[in-house]
């Protein structure tokens, strides 16, 4: 007899154990509005019993002491795809002098290559989401991986302009279908007392994929006869790798489990609702959660940008420092996020997501002043605590929007939500950019040379005022089962059947 039929007593056991959990429809009556608007601010500080009670997740070693090495090894597969997926994208950044002339072209028009794949990260989301909600986190991944690998390998041979758009805008797609199964693949069957650490931990690939390529930059792109397609070719290959690796390994336990149990059920003539069912059931319950979760995500995304995208323009422009002097100040600042990200994403188990996110958003306000207008050597402590405070709050974000998203649909809806918010924020540099129309320097050309540190102190204040108020006012389920509490209710069947 298998695991599955030994767990059965009665009918009713297997339909728990097959069908989603109840989630009632938004209830937006008077009554209730009062209510959830009472309990962000009673629920958002735990109470000292429940900080007594959870006082050991403080250490995180215990929590990854649970993580089977199986798990780790699923986690790296999913840390190095987001890893790659943001070396590629950051290699066109910091090379668009060089493809510029490679191309005849401005760095302005290079830039459209950069635009093109915010805009279509979007579709990524929606199409490999579906596609690991429906056929598993393995697969759809691996597809996402050798086709990344195959756009790397075309941007390695393009000669002319047009094809350089082309190939960056099918990049696009791909870079936006990565996350929400990365994410999945690396927090299904994470213990509880580990989230929060490997939450913060997979968040901070993108980051350790933009020190990827600026040392790769630094390395092969500046020193090489290959020039900047050097950085393609590698990426290819190593996409390649990345590929066997994750083909090598199996889908996650939760979604075989899910799906074992939804087998067996069908065989024992249990209805079952289909996918098509469960997508519908799931708009008509999570609509207002799904929405909310994009106007999150467009705030950290504006966060995330509005202090980064502009940020090394600033110090070559304003503060006339050299490239290698801004590439060190940049460096430092993103292993400041890459330490925060860490921290603040393991915290948020013990003081929880919400609290979190504020106090980031607070003492990133608090740190505008020196991260934008100290011109020496101090400007580098400013940077480094500033993006630890922003990519504090961004290593909270897998795990959050994965304790929010329906169950069934987890890909989808974390990489939608993700990917629509990334759209929104694709024009904070143009924003800024006319900002500074209004905040010329005096005898300088606006369109050349503007008050950066000004407008960038104003608009990212603006965005951590904006997730503040948004954190503030919006839902939490911190710790909530991500398998539909498949597990417990094993343990509870399994125990009356001994009875």
């Amino acid at each position: 007899m298998s695991d599955l039929e030994s767990l059965s007593v009665k009918e009713d056991n297997y339909k728990g154990l097959a069908v989603d959990d109840e989630v009632k429809p938004l209830d937006l009556s008077a009554k209730s509005i009062a209510h959830y608007a009472k309990t962000r601010f009673t629920d958002l500080v735990p109470s000292k019993a429940m900080m007594k009670a959870n006082k050991h997740l403080l250490n995180p070693l215990p929590g990854l002491k649970l993580i089977p090495a199986r798990q780790w090894v699923m986690f790296l597969s999913a840390f190095l795809a987001w890893t790659w997926d943001a070396y590629d994208f950051f290699c066109v950044s910091l090379n668009a002098a060089n493809l510029a002339t490679y191309f005849d072209k401005t760095v302005k028009q290079i830039t459209w290559g950069i635009t093109l794949v915010l805009m279509l990260r979007s579709v990524g989301g929606i199409v490999f989401g579906y596609l690991g909600d429906r056929y598993g986190r393995k697969y759809p991944l691996c597809l996402n991986i050798f086709l990344m690998a195959a756009i790397q390998f075309g941007t390695y041979g393009v000669s002319t302009y047009e094809q350089f758009l082309g190939v960056r805008a099918i990049f696009g797609i791909m870079l936006g279908g990565i996350y929400g199964n990365a994410a999945a693949t690396a927090l299904d069957d994470c213990p509880s007392e580990a989230r929060g650490f490997i939450s913060g931990l997979l968040q901070q690939g993108y980051t350790f994929g933009y020190l990827l390529a600026v040392v790769f930059t630094r390395v092969l792109a500046d020193n090489v006869e290959m020039g900047w397609k050097s950085l393609f070719l590698l990426g290819g290959s190593v996409s390649l790798c990345l590929f066997a690796f994750r083909l090598s390994l199996p889908d996650t336990k939760a979604f075989v489990r899910q799906r074992e149990i939804e087998q067996y059920n069908r065989e024992c003539g249990i209805p079952q609702p289909t996918f098509s069912q469960k997508a519908i059931g799931a708009l008509k319950n999570y609509w207002a959660m799904i929405i909310y979760l994009v106007l999150l995500m467009a705030g950290f995304n504006f966060m995330s940008h509005g202090s980064q995208d502009l940020y090394p323009t600033m110090l070559t422009k304003l503060y006339n420092y050299s490239h290698d002097r801004s590439t060190v100040t940049n460096c430092v600042a993103n292993i400041g996020a890459f330490v925060g990200g860490i921290i603040v994403g393991h915290f948020s188990n013990f003081i929880g997501r919400r609290l979190s996110i504020l106090i980031c958003c607070v003492c990133g306000a608090a740190l505008l002043y020196p991260w934008a207008f100290i011109k020496g050597t101090g400007i580098n402590a400013g940077a480094f605590f500033l993006q630890f405070c922003v990519q504090g709050a961004w290593g909270v974000i897998p795990i959050h929007l994965s304790e929010l998203a329906p169950p069934d649909f987890r890909s989808f809806v974390v990489g939608v939500a993700y990917q629509l918010g990334n759209l929104a924020s694709s024009a904070s540099s143009t924003i800024e950019t006319t900002m500074g129309e209004h905040f010329p320097i005096d005898g300088q050309d606006p369109s050349e040379v503007f008050d950066y540190a000004t407008v960038m102190v104003i608009f990212v204040g603006a965005v951590f005022a904006y997730v503040f108020l948004i954190t503030l006012v919006g839902p939490e389920n911190k710790m909530v089962s991500l398998t539909h509490n498949i597990e417990e209710e094993e343990q509870e069947v399994a125990h009356e059947n001994q009875v």
